[in-house]
Protein backbone atom coordinates (compact mmCIF):
# COMPACT_ATOMS: atom_id res chain seq x y z
CA UNK A 1 0.00 0.00 0.00
CA UNK A 2 1.06 3.54 -0.81
CA UNK A 3 1.38 5.57 1.91
CA UNK A 4 -0.06 9.23 1.88
CA UNK A 5 2.57 11.88 1.52
CA UNK A 6 2.26 15.65 0.93
CA UNK A 7 4.92 16.92 -1.49
CA UNK A 8 7.81 18.62 -0.75
CA UNK A 9 7.53 22.51 -1.12
CA UNK A 10 10.34 24.30 -3.78
CA UNK A 11 13.90 23.97 -2.75
CA UNK A 12 12.80 21.58 0.03
CA UNK A 13 14.15 18.18 -2.50
CA UNK A 14 16.34 17.55 0.11
CA UNK A 15 14.40 16.51 2.82
CA UNK A 16 13.47 13.33 0.55
CA UNK A 17 16.60 11.25 1.44
CA UNK A 18 16.51 10.40 4.29
CA UNK A 19 12.68 9.58 4.12
CA UNK A 20 14.00 7.17 1.50
CA UNK A 21 16.43 5.51 3.19
CA UNK A 22 14.21 5.34 6.37
CA UNK A 23 11.63 4.35 4.22
CA UNK A 24 14.00 1.35 2.97
CA UNK A 25 15.17 0.52 6.51
CA UNK A 26 11.25 -0.13 7.46
CA UNK A 27 10.80 -2.47 4.40
CA UNK A 28 13.87 -4.20 5.65
CA UNK A 29 12.49 -4.93 9.15
CA UNK A 30 8.55 -5.45 8.30
CA UNK A 31 10.17 -7.96 5.19
CA UNK A 32 12.97 -9.85 7.17
CA UNK A 33 14.58 -9.73 3.82
CA UNK A 34 17.36 -7.48 2.06
CA UNK A 35 16.16 -8.54 -1.46
CA UNK A 36 12.48 -7.00 -0.78
CA UNK A 37 14.51 -4.12 -0.51
CA UNK A 38 13.83 -3.09 -4.01
CA UNK A 39 13.20 0.66 -5.88
CA UNK A 40 9.96 0.08 -6.10
CA UNK A 41 8.71 -1.25 -2.66
CA UNK A 42 11.03 2.36 -1.13
CA UNK A 43 8.93 3.96 -3.30
CA UNK A 44 5.56 2.35 -2.52
CA UNK A 45 6.55 3.16 1.36
CA UNK A 46 7.68 6.71 1.37
CA UNK A 47 4.51 7.42 -1.43
CA UNK A 48 6.51 8.61 -4.51
CA UNK A 49 7.09 7.59 -8.03
CA UNK A 50 10.07 5.08 -8.33
CA UNK A 51 12.38 7.67 -10.86
CA UNK A 52 12.15 10.64 -7.90
CA UNK A 53 14.80 7.90 -6.32
CA UNK A 54 17.16 8.43 -8.72
CA UNK A 55 17.91 12.62 -7.80
CA UNK A 56 19.29 10.64 -4.38
CA UNK A 57 20.91 7.15 -5.02
CA UNK A 58 21.93 5.85 -7.98
CA UNK A 59 20.78 2.04 -6.82
CA UNK A 60 19.34 0.05 -4.22
CA UNK A 61 22.72 -0.68 -3.24
CA UNK A 62 23.45 2.82 -2.26
CA UNK A 63 20.02 3.01 -0.98
CA UNK A 64 21.04 -0.24 1.53
CA UNK A 65 24.83 1.59 2.36
CA UNK A 66 22.89 4.70 3.75
CA UNK A 67 20.20 2.17 5.87
CA UNK A 68 23.31 0.39 7.37
CA UNK A 69 25.34 4.11 7.89
CA UNK A 70 21.99 5.33 9.93
CA UNK A 71 21.66 2.16 11.55
CA UNK A 72 25.15 2.65 13.20
CA UNK A 73 24.15 5.99 13.85
CA UNK A 74 21.33 5.36 16.18
CA UNK A 75 23.61 2.83 17.93
CA UNK A 76 25.88 5.21 18.59
CA UNK A 77 23.01 7.50 19.97
CA UNK A 78 21.56 4.25 22.05
CA UNK A 79 24.65 3.91 24.12
CA UNK A 80 25.17 7.70 24.51
CA UNK A 81 21.55 7.73 26.02
CA UNK A 82 22.51 4.17 28.26
CA UNK A 83 25.51 5.62 29.58
CA UNK A 84 24.71 8.87 30.58
CA UNK A 85 24.10 9.69 33.89
CA UNK A 86 25.21 6.06 34.61
CA UNK A 87 28.28 5.53 37.39
CA UNK A 88 31.63 4.57 35.69
CA UNK A 89 31.93 1.72 37.15
CA UNK A 90 28.24 0.82 35.63
CA UNK A 91 29.29 2.45 32.28
CA UNK A 92 30.11 -1.24 30.78
CA UNK A 93 27.73 -3.05 31.72
CA UNK A 94 24.72 -0.58 30.54
CA UNK A 95 26.66 -0.09 27.07
CA UNK A 96 26.37 -4.13 26.94
CA UNK A 97 23.07 -4.05 27.57
CA UNK A 98 21.62 -1.30 25.22
CA UNK A 99 24.38 -2.89 22.55
CA UNK A 100 21.87 -6.17 23.23
CA UNK A 101 18.72 -4.50 23.18
CA UNK A 102 19.63 -2.51 20.01
CA UNK A 103 20.26 -5.56 18.08
CA UNK A 104 16.94 -7.63 19.65
CA UNK A 105 14.89 -4.85 18.39
CA UNK A 106 16.30 -4.14 14.85
CA UNK A 107 17.26 -7.65 14.28
CA UNK A 108 16.91 -7.39 10.30
CA UNK A 109 18.91 -4.37 10.56
CA UNK A 110 21.27 -5.09 12.66
CA UNK A 111 22.39 -8.93 10.97
CA UNK A 112 22.69 -6.51 7.31
CA UNK A 113 25.01 -4.03 8.79
CA UNK A 114 27.53 -6.67 9.29
CA UNK A 115 26.79 -9.15 7.02
CA UNK A 116 26.94 -6.77 3.95
CA UNK A 117 29.12 -3.64 5.50
CA UNK A 118 32.65 -3.73 5.11
CA UNK A 119 34.48 -1.71 7.91
CA UNK A 120 38.08 -1.72 6.58
CA UNK A 121 40.93 -4.06 6.07
CA UNK A 122 43.08 -5.67 8.66
CA UNK A 123 45.13 -3.47 10.80
CA UNK A 124 42.81 -0.60 10.30
CA UNK A 125 42.81 0.28 14.30
CA UNK A 126 45.02 2.74 15.74
CA UNK A 127 46.16 2.15 19.29
CA UNK A 128 42.97 3.32 21.03
CA UNK A 129 40.17 2.81 18.64
CA UNK A 130 39.25 2.53 14.73
CA UNK A 131 39.72 5.51 12.48
CA UNK A 132 37.00 8.02 12.46
CA UNK A 133 36.40 7.62 8.86
CA UNK A 134 35.19 3.73 9.45
CA UNK A 135 31.29 3.45 9.42
CA UNK A 136 30.75 1.85 13.12
CA UNK A 137 33.78 3.64 14.61
CA UNK A 138 31.94 6.08 16.99
CA UNK A 139 29.58 3.07 18.10
CA UNK A 140 32.22 1.57 18.96
CA UNK A 141 34.45 4.00 20.28
CA UNK A 142 31.79 4.22 23.06
CA UNK A 143 32.58 0.86 24.22
CA UNK A 144 36.38 1.49 24.36
CA UNK A 145 35.41 4.16 26.37
CA UNK A 146 33.04 2.25 28.73
CA UNK A 147 36.03 -0.43 28.67
CA UNK A 148 38.27 2.47 30.15
CA UNK A 149 36.16 3.62 32.63
CA UNK A 150 36.04 0.25 34.41
CA UNK A 151 37.98 -0.43 37.74
CA UNK A 152 38.90 -4.16 36.34
CA UNK A 153 40.55 -2.44 33.33
CA UNK A 154 43.36 -1.14 35.91
CA UNK A 155 45.30 1.28 33.93
CA UNK A 156 45.74 -1.39 30.70
CA UNK A 157 44.72 -0.12 27.22
CA UNK A 158 40.95 -0.51 26.29
CA UNK A 159 41.11 -1.37 23.08
CA UNK A 160 41.76 -5.03 22.97
CA UNK A 161 39.51 -6.18 26.01
CA UNK A 162 36.80 -3.83 24.14
CA UNK A 163 37.16 -6.13 20.72
CA UNK A 164 37.20 -8.89 22.71
CA UNK A 165 33.75 -7.86 24.15
CA UNK A 166 32.60 -6.70 20.77
CA UNK A 167 33.09 -10.24 19.32
CA UNK A 168 31.55 -11.93 22.52
CA UNK A 169 28.11 -9.52 21.92
CA UNK A 170 28.23 -10.09 18.31
CA UNK A 171 28.68 -13.55 18.28
CA UNK A 172 25.94 -14.24 21.19
CA UNK A 173 23.49 -12.30 18.83
CA UNK A 174 24.28 -14.11 15.95
CA UNK A 175 24.05 -17.59 17.97
CA UNK A 176 21.13 -16.47 19.90
CA UNK A 177 19.40 -15.83 16.50
CA UNK A 178 20.40 -18.87 14.85
CA UNK A 179 19.58 -21.76 17.52
CA UNK A 180 16.84 -19.91 19.61
CA UNK A 181 15.65 -23.42 21.35
CA UNK A 182 19.01 -23.78 22.86
CA UNK A 183 18.85 -22.93 26.70
CA UNK A 184 20.51 -19.69 26.93
CA UNK A 185 20.98 -18.05 30.07
CA UNK A 186 19.41 -15.17 31.54
CA UNK A 187 21.09 -11.93 29.70
CA UNK A 188 21.88 -10.06 32.82
CA UNK A 189 23.87 -13.00 34.48
CA UNK A 190 25.91 -13.67 31.30
CA UNK A 191 26.53 -10.13 30.03
CA UNK A 192 28.04 -10.21 33.96
CA UNK A 193 30.25 -13.39 33.08
CA UNK A 194 31.05 -11.93 29.82
CA UNK A 195 32.74 -8.53 31.00
CA UNK A 196 34.08 -10.72 34.18
CA UNK A 197 36.13 -12.88 32.21
CA UNK A 198 37.54 -10.69 29.71
CA UNK A 199 38.45 -7.92 31.82
CA UNK A 200 39.74 -9.78 34.62
CA UNK A 201 40.82 -13.11 33.29
CA UNK A 202 43.46 -14.49 35.43
CA UNK A 203 41.38 -13.92 38.24
CA UNK A 204 38.42 -16.03 37.09
CA UNK A 205 39.94 -18.90 35.76
CA UNK A 206 41.48 -18.71 39.12
CA UNK A 207 38.28 -18.40 40.90
CA UNK A 208 36.43 -21.74 38.38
Amino acid sequence: MTSSRKPNRRGEGAKLRPEIVAGAAAVLEETGSEDAVTLRAVARKVGIATPSIYGHFDDRDQILLAVIADAFAELDAVLVAATTDVEASDHLAAACAAYLTFATTRPHRYRVMFARHRTGEAGSMNETRPTDELVGAAAFGRLVDAVARHPDTAGGSPLEPAVALWVALHGYISLRDAVPAFPWPPEQAMLDDLIARILRPTTTRESA
